[in-house]
């Protein structure tokens, strides 16, 4: 018998009889083969994701990828038996923004797969076509269901706007960090910067592209370009504005506590700092994401160290908040 796992409430889940639901007009069914588990998966298994942004019960999975197995009326059936990733967020297609290509700030109010619609930590995953993103017939479909935080920091490369000879960070060294550091790289920097706090981290980054690496307690230069944070503390923030030269480009990924100190806004002002924020991932890093892995410029396999059965999903909620440095991403396999 197929399972899928249902949260039914913060600390409560359970392994339940899976039925594929058929794909309406528009929709497809997907074979899922991997999903990835993130911070945010934790904060549903805890209780700790916010109000508006989780709906109970619900199967969890939003980083996936998977195989077109079927598809309903009106979607090209070229589709079936390719392999696939998918946007997470619902949008509604007719609002000012959505029409505009931001999808993630939909007016029409927050709907995203694995948060408040079913996701993929199940045999299949039934969502709107219009989501999906072809890849190439010979892709690794493993290192593929980690191209959803891979898109998140997609949309902060393509704010950032690097170009080729400028001097780019990054401040974090976690899975989107390493994304961050392989984006930045394929826009030719002269110099190339990770900040983090492990130095067990320095290997990696330099074999994602890295020119320098830096722990934050070590003197940190005041001159770059553009800095991308992922670490998600409002120090990390702090650190990196302060890694800016005068006019330099900022992008913000992370979202510390709430009510942490932030940015001080007279330095920013004074020093004209630019600074942009990322949630989520429009179609543009979606498809810039995937165009990048098709090249062979992303590599996500590396950071990958644990793949459970789906019935270990306790086991591997429990990985992903260990602390251990050796947990790097942790895949579930239906």
């Amino acid at each position: 018998m197929s399972e899928a796992v249902v949260i039914e409430a913060p600390g409560v889940h359970r392994l339940v009889a899976h039925e594929p639901r058929e794909p309406g007009p528009g929709e497809a069914l997907v074979r899922v083969h991997a999903a990835g588990i993130c911070g945010s998966d934790r904060e549903v298994y805890q209780g700790n994701r916010p109000e508006g942004y989780v709906r109970y019960p619900l199967t969890p999975g939003h980083e996936w990828s998977g195989t077109v197995e079927r598809v309903g009326a009106g979607v090209p059936a070229s589709l079936v038996g390719r392999g696939v990733v998918g946007e997470g967020f619902r949008n509604c297609q007719v609002c000012d923004r959505c029409h505009a290509g931001e999808t993630t700030l939909c007016t029409a109010g927050y709907e995203e797969t694995g948060f408040t619609q079913p996701g993929a930590m199940a045999p299949t995953l039934t969502l709107p076509a219009r989501l999906l993103h072809v890849l190439p017939d010979d892709a690794d479909l493993t290192a593929a269901a980690l191209l959803e935080p891979a898109a998140c920091i997609a949309a902060a490369a393509l704010k950032a706007n690097a170009r080729p000879g400028e001097r780019v960070a990054v401040v974090g060294t976690g899975t989107l960090g390493m994304f961050a550091v392989q984006f930045l790289r394929a826009a030719s920097p002269a110099e190339l910067l990770v900040v983090g706090t492990r130095g067990d981290r320095e290997a990696l980054a330099r074999q994602y592209g890295a020119t320098d690496f830096r722990t934050k307690d070590q003197l940190l230069p005041d001159d770059f370009d553009v800095v991308i944070e992922t670490a998600g503390s409002a120090d990390a923030a702090r650190t990196a504005a302060a890694l800016l030269r005068r006019g330099g480009r900022l992008v913000l990924t992370g979202i510390p506590a709430a009510g942490a100190d932030g940015l001080d806004p007279t330095d920013l002002v004074v020093r004209q700092l630019e600074v942009h924020t990322v949630f989520g991932a429009p179609p543009d890093a979606w498809a810039h994401t995937v165009r990048v892995f098709a090249a062979g410029l992303l590599d996500p396999r590396p950071l990958v160290t644990h793949e459970l059965p789906l019935a270990e999903f306790p086991q591997a909620i429990e990985l992903v908040g260990s602390g251990d440095p050796k947990v790097g991403k942790v895949l579930l396999h239906p």
